[in-house]
């Protein structure tokens, strides 16, 4: 976390399910989805993925950093805890940004997501119920 603008923000604790490990994110996240393609799916165990997206150097692992289990490289991969599977961010965009996933927030953002992307490959048994837009496939953040 860099720059005067991080240091006044809010920061948000999340952590994953065992609780081995933990991380803070600035509240100041640029867009939030849910994600219904199939990879997002098999990752979670759900029928999609709430995650809010920002720039990579917004995150800072807090405690347990050995203990995170990377799928992928450098420039993308999904970041998980090697204890419980948890599913904390992935890396996206060339490495530029990391998309947290939600539910493993401890704080509430003030974000919301704001529609819903793959949904041309959403899990059959599960029906969209709100009334955010529904997108076939990706739609590129701002």
């Amino acid at each position: 976390m860099t720059g005067s603008a991080s240091s006044k923000a809010r920061i948000l604790a999340g952590e994953c399910y065992c609780r081995t490990v933990g991380y803070a994110v600035v509240d100041g996240f640029e867009y939030a989805l849910n994600c219904h393609c199939s990879n997002c799916r098999r990752t979670t165990g759900s029928a999609f993925k709430p995650f809010a997206g920002i720039a990579r150097d917004s995150l800072r692992i807090v405690r347990g950093d050995d203990d995170l289990m990377i799928h992928g490289d450098a420039t993308g991969h999904d970041a998980h805890c090697r204890r419980c599977g948890s599913l904390l961010y992935s890396l996206v965009r060339g490495g530029a940004y990391v998309h947290v996933a939600m539910g493993t927030l401890r704080d509430d953002p003030s974000i919301r997501p704001t529609g819903h992307i793959f949904v041309g490959s959403k899990a059959p048994w599960h029906a969209i119920t709100d009334d955010l837009p529904q997108y076939e496939g990706h739609v590129v953040p701002r």
